[in-house]
């Protein structure tokens, strides 16, 4: 059975096990990377990491773009987003569509 982990920083991940998802607070960029290369070969489909953190691991978050699984989602953090994400779902729109069919480049 494929999971849904969260990883983030304690106060922003902590509320997502409330409704029974797997969640890992991490303070470094490498207890992140580590973190995120150990769900991915733990049968962990969905991987939800805060923005803030994913901006620090971009080569790592990259490897698993052409990937079907894990699909790893930025969200923003308590704080806010950032707009990295949506950033990420615009270039995945283009990528896959060839024209900006959302956004209409705003």
């Amino acid at each position: 059975m494929h999971k849904i982990g969260v990883i983030g920083d304690k106060d922003s991940v902590l509320g997502f096990k409330a409704i029974g998802l797997y969640v890992f607070p991490v303070t470094t960029n490498e207890q992140a990377e580590e973190t995120l290369k150990k769900l991915a070969k733990d049968d962990f489909a969905v991987i939800l990491i805060t923005e803030q953190i994913a901006m620090q691991i971009p080569e790592t978050i990259d490897r698993y773009k052409t990937t079907p699984f894990p699909v790893v989602i930025p969200i923003p953090n308590n704080s806010g987003s950032t707009g990295f994400g949506i950033k990420n779902v615009k270039a995945n729109v283009e990528k896959a569509i060839g024209a900006d069919i959302i956004f209409n480049d705003k």
